[in-house]
């Protein structure tokens, strides 16, 4: 065989491989495609690293974008995201699958009712035009987005319309296994979103809690490390004290690694704004770590009925608090419902960590 049959039988066979390299790529490009149609489910969301943003808006303005940065997910940029809110919305996204077709005598109501009232969710995440053997084998990275609009439930509560751009009629979509609609797991609006951490703090990472009360400024304290321990201090007046209770003072820094707000106190009625935070808070709280970033808590109590103040004339009374929660201000920014059982280890005056009374303040 001489060399002019020898190049062109390479040539022959190169171009057989690369027309066989071709099919197979768009053959698994129409599969994965297909395999989305059928399926009604964004399958990148079961790959934790993938998905990159999701940006959800509905019909009345409402928007929030989802984004994951730093190993974190944050909420239109500002705030860390509720991760576990987070990982759930990606385990729908991933489980969804179609339940039925829409019964072609309802589509057009159900396209009218979806054109007034649904949420569109915008899914963006890393994909490769190459990707065989489930991962293994990918080339040319590209930021893929898929788009579905949730519309309303169905009567039964156990589906959701929902509509993929691309197609002409929506589906009713489920999770299989799962009794409830899939709705409420598409909300809108950064609140509902963001995290309600205070603060997550070891208690190798604390510098210093401090507790001031202003109606005692007596019993307000400072706890500060020295070294590998604590030391108690007084604050009016400023008094280092010996011999503090040492398993009071542990319970109350060790509240601090993973200390969590209820909710946002999302409609304050007016009678509380023009009392309760009229005045002096119940008490600040800060706590400091040992890179010298604070968070600062103020609180405050809250009535279990605001307009009986307009009635009583005494309204220290014990019978109109709200015996599970309070306001608070979180660095003064946030109004926050907190609860009593959460706080109860860390809201007492110094006399408490002093071994002198019970716990009372709190309640």
């Amino acid at each position: 065989m001489n060399l002019k049959m020898k190049k062109r039988n390479i040539i022959i066979i190169g171009a057989i491989l690369a027309l066989g390299i071709a099919t197979f790529v768009v053959w698994k490009i129409y599969e994965r495609k297909s395999t989305f149609r059928q399926d009604f489910q964004i399958e990148a969301a079961a790959y934790p690293d993938a998905v990159t943003k999701i940006y959800m808006a509905d019909k009345e303005n409402n928007q929030v974008l989802l984004e994951y940065k730093d190993s974190i997910w944050m909420v239109d940029g500002k705030w860390p995201a509720n991760q576990r809110m987070v990982e759930l919305l990606l385990e729908t996204l991933s489980d969804m699958r179609i339940r039925s077709s829409v019964n072609k005598a309802a589509v057009e109501n159900v396209v009218k009712l979806m054109a007034a009232r649904s949420v569109k969710v915008e899914v963006y995440y890393k994909d490769h035009r190459i990707n065989w053997f489930k991962g293994k084998f990918r080339l040319f990275p590209f930021i893929h987005k898929e788009v579905i609009y949730v519309g309303h439930d169905t009567q039964d509560m156990l589906a959701t319309y929902m509509l993929r751009e691309g197609d002409k009629i929506p589906f009713i979509v489920h999770i299989p296994g799962f009794r409830g609609c899939l709705s409420p797991r598409f909300v809108v609006g950064d609140l509902a979103w963001r995290s309600h951490s205070i603060v997550s703090l070891p208690v190798q990472k604390i510098a210093s809690v401090e507790l001031l009360i202003p109606s005692m400024p007596e019993e307000s304290f400072r706890i500060e490390r020295d070294g590998e321990g604590f030391v108690f201090n007084l604050l009016n007046p400023p008094t280092r004290v010996e011999g503090f209770d040492t398993a009071r003072v542990a319970q109350l820094l060790s509240s601090f690694v993973n200390l969590n707000f209820d909710e946002y106190a999302r409609a304050v009625p007016k009678v509380e704004l023009d009392t309760t935070f009229s005045r002096d808070p119940r008490t600040i709280l800060r706590i400091t770590d040992v890179s010298g970033k604070t968070k600062e808590l103020k609180t405050y109590i809250k009535y279990s009925n605001p307009d009986d103040l307009r009635a009583m004339p005494d309204t220290t009374m014990y019978e109109v608090f709200d015996l599970n929660r309070l306001y608070a201000i979180l660095d003064n920014s946030d109004t926050v419902l907190i609860q009593y059982y959460s706080f109860d280890n860390i809201l007492q005056p110094a006399s408490f960590f002093l071994g002198k009374n019970k716990s009372y303040f709190a309640r």
